[in-house]
């Protein structure tokens, strides 16, 4: 109704200009090949007018038949691309739907309308990767790094097929290239940090974390843990040659992560190797209210080297309360009591964690209670039968594997920060030492978690 409306206004306004013209007072003068012609002057503005709306009719008509070839090859040309793009489009939703072989025919009819579109040829070599055909897939890989906006995807696909096809070396390559075009790329800041710490390369890690953009509260934790963990193993690889760099190295982690254990295990030693045992205590102290970690109670027992066994039993004391709130704090304690014969202090430390499902080291313990304090051979036995059956208590496990002390990378996968301080979940494999070999491992024995760990 409205543009109704308007088209009837506009239709009285031309009607009226027309009259308006029409009614121009005057007339004009006109000799043409000895022709005179003296319409009025209104009359004679019109024609001219319709003589120019003549002409501009007449030229677009003209316009139109001349420019039908080029319209209709860019008709066409428009009809291919919209085509190429719908195979394309397609395309990924196959691949991505894992039918890379409908995916790869989708990306060669979109190669086929558009031979210069590189998302083609991209959606066309992780077509061929997931299928297998390797060479293909290089082929196109290798010539889409020619192009700037290509070369990163490219090689993002030469580095997963170097790695499906376990070239560690080729993938890493890759890998560094990619980070030298684009300094922030997440996947080959990975694969170049992952290599890094897993040659011990610990200051070239320490600065590419440090380079590491952190904008979220969670991308800044995980920059500050892994930034502790790097420090942690510089720390530990540092501690029986610098032992002064060790401390700084392992009070930087502390500064990040504050109850980070393994630093603080290693800042420990190197204070009580120095005669500084009050620090040590301070500072373990301050962990084991964050953690319960054994290792932080054990390692405050030796604070002071060359004490007797009721001397650490009374330092334990000092930092477990009684009765003890958890399992660990009632096992450090137990064996502080053990260690000065003390077998009623022990038994009540157990207290409440031998009577229901109790782990494979309460278990050890108790069976040196029964025989220690009264002999008992068969309830000691009883109770050793009982610890082949317990639950595991937890140690350091990562990708499968135990290991007695802490390490920065797992020796499976090669991955930082894997050792967690858990129980294992199923049947793991022990982490050996590089002096031991499997033929030459003993026995396990019951631990002694009082033993001051080697520095």
């Amino acid at each position: 109704m409205i543009r109704l409306s308007y088209w009837i206004i506009l239709s009285l306004l031309v009607t009226a200009g027309v009259a308006w013209l029409i009614s121009l007072p005057g007339t004009l003068t006109l000799e043409l090949l000895g022709l005179r012609m003296q319409p009025r002057l209104g009359v004679a503005v019109f024609f001219v007018v319709a003589a120019i709306a003549l002409i501009v009719f007449v030229w677009g008509l003209l316009r139109r038949v001349l420019g039908a070839p080029y319209y209709l090859a860019r008709r066409s040309r428009e009809r291919r691309k919209d085509l190429a793009f719908a195979a394309l489009s397609d395309g990924f939703i196959a691949l991505q739907a894992g039918d890379a072989a409908k995916a790869r025919l989708l990306a060669r009819e979109a190669r086929a309308n558009l031979p210069q579109n590189a998302a083609a040829q991209l959606l066309e070599a992780r077509a061929d990767l997931a299928l297998g055909d390797m060479h293909s897939a290089r082929e196109h890989y290798r010539s889409l790094i020619t192009n700037k906006k290509t070369a990163l995807a490219a090689l993002s696909g030469l580095y997963d097929q170097a790695r499906a096809q376990g070239r560690g070396d080729a993938a890493l390559t890759f890998a560094q290239k990619a980070t030298e075009i684009s300094p922030y790329t997440s996947w080959a800041n990975a694969a170049v940090f992952d290599d890094l710490t897993r040659r011990g390369l610990w200051d070239q890690a320490e600065a590419m974390v440090a380079a590491e953009p952190a904008v979220s509260r969670d991308d800044r934790m995980r920059k500050r843990r892994r930034q502790a963990v790097v420090a942690t193993a510089r720390a530990q690889l540092a501690e029986t040659t610098d032992a002064l760099a060790a401390l700084d190295h392992a009070l930087g982690a502390l500064k990040l992560v504050p109850d980070f254990v393994p630093a603080a295990l290693i800042a420990a030693r190197i204070y009580i190797n120095r005669g500084d045992s009050r620090k040590a205590m301070s500072l373990l102290r301050r962990v084991w209210r964050a953690t319960s970690h054994p290792d932080i109670a054990t390692l405050f027992a030796n604070a002071v080297p060359g004490t007797s066994a009721v001397e650490r039993l009374k330092r334990v004391r000092e930092l477990v309360d009684t009765p003890p709130q958890n399992k660990p704090a009632a096992m450090v304690l137990a064996r502080a009591c053990i260690d000065t014969y003390d077998w009623a202090g022990a038994r009540d430390a157990l207290a409440n964690y031998a009577v229901a499902n109790p782990s494979q080291s309460v278990c050890l313990m108790m069976a040196e209670i029964e025989e220690g304090q009264s002999g008992d051979q068969g309830k000691a036995r009883e109770w050793v039968n009982r610890a082949v059956r317990a639950p595991r208590d937890p140690v350091w496990t990562a990708d499968g594997i135990t290991a007695e002390d802490w390490e920065p990378v797992s020796p499976v996968t090669g991955k930082l920060d894997a050792f967690e301080w858990r129980v294992p979940t199923s049947a793991v494999a022990t982490r050996l030492s590089d002096t031991q070999s499997p033929a030459a491992t003993p026995k396990p024995a019951p631990a002694n978690p009082l033993a001051l760990p080697d520095s």
